[in-house]
């Protein structure tokens, strides 16, 4: 069964998401960073998160449409905010992965009512923590048009190098169907993380927290999965869990990912 894209659509922008589950507790996921919209894998998020759908409906927004020129991580989460508000969710137990993680923080830190739980994958509460030299390799890829080594070069820095050896011809593939707009899209996206940095408010968050973070991660590194644990590691609600062998996408890669997730928000 296929999953609708629905778009919410206010006076500001449009923003588009879709939902799965039935069960009477709220699940919002914000992706990570991508090339092309997590919209066009609805059913296969829905499958890899069926753990979720009889305690949970999970819902995922994607940015929105028509993004700005200058557009920062907070302009995103009070976007998503104005959504999610606009759609009646509240009480929300949230999951945010990568940049979608930033977003999650900066929605805990300024908007603590809306959140019950958090759940932070593979992100950073400081955009400057690392090298950011990663992220400057795909804007410049993305900014001389070449969409196949974009999506080659992102799956060698996310993937573990097993995984990446698997797909590398499958993301060259993929790389072909990229649009203008979607990498235009895609530089401005990930020129929103530079000037990020919420660490010496991350006591402000006042709901139950679990980091998630990989040991061998090549964007951002274990460095921030630490900071979490020195700012937060005294909490009785805060627990983390340092994967190794899974890379920066071990939200997709490790198999007990999804559960650790369910376990943390359902009790």
């Amino acid at each position: 069964m296929s999953i609708a894209i629905e778009k919410v659509a206010l006076s500001e922008f449009e923003m588009e998401y879709f939902k799965f589950g039935r069960g009477n507790r709220t699940l919002v996921i914000l992706p990570g960073l991508s090339v092309q919209s997590v919209m066009n894998s609805a059913r296969a998020v829905a499958d890899e998160y069926a753990v979720m759908k009889d305690d949970f409906t999970v819902w995922l927004f994607d940015r929105r449409k028509c993004l700005p020129d200058l557009y920062s991580v907070h302009d995103m989460a009070e976007d998503t905010v104005l959504a999610m508000e606009t759609l009646g969710l509240k009480d929300i137990c949230l999951f945010g992965a990568s940049q979608g993680g930033m977003i999650a923080l900066d929605i805990a830190i300024h908007h603590p009512p809306l959140v019950r739980k958090l759940a932070l994958g593979s992100t950073t509460p400081d955009a400057g923590m690392t090298d950011g030299e990663t992220l400057k390799k795909w804007i410049s890829l993305a900014q001389s048009d070449d969409s196949v080594g974009l999506h080659v070069e992102f799956g060698r820095a996310i993937y573990p190098a097993e995984v990446f050896d698997q797909y590398r011809d499958v993301l060259a593939a993929a790389g072909k169907s990229v649009t203008q707009e979607e990498l235009a899209r895609f530089i401005r996206m990930a020129g929103a993380s530079e000037g990020f940095c919420v660490t010496d408010r991350l006591t402000d968050i006042q709901c139950p927290v679990l980091a998630l973070g990989s040991a061998d991660d090549k964007v951002l590194g274990i460095a921030p999965t630490e900071a979490f644990i020195e700012k937060l590691g005294d909490r009785p609600d805060f627990s983390y869990y340092i994967y190794d062998g899974f890379g920066h996408a071990a939200y997709d890669t490790a198999p007990d990912y999804r559960k650790r997730l369910y376990d943390f928000f359902v009790k």
